[in-house]
């Protein structure tokens, strides 16, 4: 497989892939948990199953330790390269589109990119402060995380607030991964190959894995409680649009009314959050993400079966039979 070019630039690295901002206390639990190397050869540390850099972990834990939810509001949830970008906008737009409809030129989305909008908690908000100030967020809040739900805060859990989730298979999910670390990872990406993500993909050892038990935690907390879990696959969004920001409605306490569907509200979110329509603005031509990743980086295909332009058939037969094996029996299957 092809490896990623050349180049000398070492300011690539985004800071939730770091080690260099870990304070002592945290630094001291790290080196108590399993470790190994994600398939760029970066640290990883094993938190209650899962792998983060140290960076990452040590916000989990802020976010664990220090955010209250309220019961009002809604976290957008993901297994990284899922589908984020585009549930974050569909989800703003849903639940705010009443502040909008008079005034659809100055739709937020037009000029901040989704990421924005709907900020991470580990990646974002608690990256640079332990306990940020939340208290200007406009309500009903938005926030967004890629901690599997079996990490989420205490508070979380007890709260009335709902979880949004996406998930994606995973022969889709690591060829986006591959092509957005290309994206913004240059000088680190050389020499590497999409089969050595592969591997580390398939051994569960990459960040926020591993992906099974990741998607399970939240399949499992939806089924168990349908009314604050709400667990959509990537490839149904894509399949069937309007009856999927339907049933997110729905779920979010906001359906469309009937006349809001004959005046074409429905297409009008679908439009506006589209991949075409969002990758076209300006802000995600040239602007940044709050992770200061370039926003550009989050718009590629979004195409559903592109991983048969990229991957081999033993390759796709190696991830389908993990999947298959690691998901049997939970009723969640992916095509």
């Amino acid at each position: 497989m092809e490896a990623a070019s050349q180049d000398t630039r070492s300011d690539d690295i985004p800071s939730f892939m770091g080690e260099d901002k870990v304070r002592q206390e945290c630094k001291s639990l790290i080196s108590s948990l399993p470790s190994d190397k994600d398939f760029l050869g970066r640290n990883l540390c094993n938190y209650n199953g899962f792998w983060f850099y140290s960076n990452t972990l040590q916000a989990v834990i802020d976010v664990q330790n220090h955010f209250r939810t309220l019961d009002t509001d809604v976290i957008v949830a993901s297994f990284p390269k899922a589908g984020t970008t585009w549930l974050k906008a569909l989800t703003f737009a849903i639940v705010n589109r009443s502040k909008y409809r008079s005034n659809p030129e100055n739709h937020p989305l037009l000029s901040q990119n989704p990421h924005t909008l709907v900020p991470f908690l580990e990646i974002d908000l608690y990256s640079e402060n332990k306990t940020p100030d939340l208290a200007k967020v406009p309500s009903p809040g938005l926030f967004a995380t890629h901690m599997p739900f079996l990490l989420l805060q205490e508070s979380v859990k007890e709260s009335s607030c709902k979880i949004v989730y996406v998930c994606r298979n995973l022969k889709d999910n690591v060829v986006s991964a591959w092509h957005f670390r290309r994206g913004y990872m240059i000088s680190e990406m050389h020499g590497t190959t999409l089969k050595l993500m592969i591997e580390s993909f398939c051994r569960g050892v990459h960040f926020c894995g591993p992906f099974w038990d990741h998607a399970l935690s939240y399949w499992k907390e939806s089924s168990e409680n349908p009314d604050r879990v709400f667990f959509t696959k990537y490839e149904d969004m894509k399949n069937e649009p309007r009856a999927q920001i339907k049933r997110l409605a729905r779920f979010l306490g906001c359906p469309f009314t009937e006349e809001e569907e004959m005046n074409g509200s429905v297409d009008e979110i679908l439009n506006l959050c589209s991949l075409r329509s969002l990758k076209d603005l300006e802000i995600n031509k040239t602007g940044k993400a709050p992770c200061s990743i370039d926003c550009k980086n989050f718009f590629r295909k979004g195409e559903v079966g592109d991983w048969k332009n990229h991957l081999t058939g033993e390759m796709a037969k190696k991830m389908d039979e993990i999947v298959g094996m690691k998901l049997q029996g939970s009723g969640l299957v992916f095509e």
